[in-house]
């Protein structure tokens, strides 16, 4: 990505259980702060179909437990990085991903507190 500082960027947040409000709207903030960067939401999504038409344009993405298989990398013209907000790769093709120089992280721990209090709770 040499040369491309400054560029205009569009970031997808693809859930197909919606991410709670105010992490959406954390997220919001950050990218309208950061400057340059769209954030196009697909949430609750019903078809593969739809997660395909929305990645094509998209040279990042945001998911939770949402499939990233050799057909949505194929789809991902532009796609540097996917994050999957929670633990684990078991949901992304590591081989798609790495074949075409994208970088897949994920975000293990973010979860804690919340497994902590539902323990508490039972």
């Amino acid at each position: 990505m040499a040369g491309e500082a400054g560029k205009a960027r569009t970031v997808l947040l693809a859930t197909e259980k919606a991410f709670a409000a105010g992490a959406v709207t954390k997220i919001e903030e950050v990218f309208k702060a950061a400057g340059n960067y769209t954030l196009k939401k697909l949430e609750n999504y019903k078809s593969k179909d739809e997660l395909l038409a929305a990645v094509a344009d998209a040279d990042a993405m945001i998911i939770r437990s949402d499939i990233v298989d050799q057909a949505v990398v194929d789809k991902a013209a532009k796609m540097k990085i996917v994050v999957r907000a929670g633990a684990g790769y078991d949901n992304i093709d590591l081989k798609a991903t790495e074949a075409k120089g994208i970088t897949s992280m994920n975000t293990p721990g973010q979860n804690a507190n919340a497994v902590a209090e539902l323990v508490f709770g039972m």
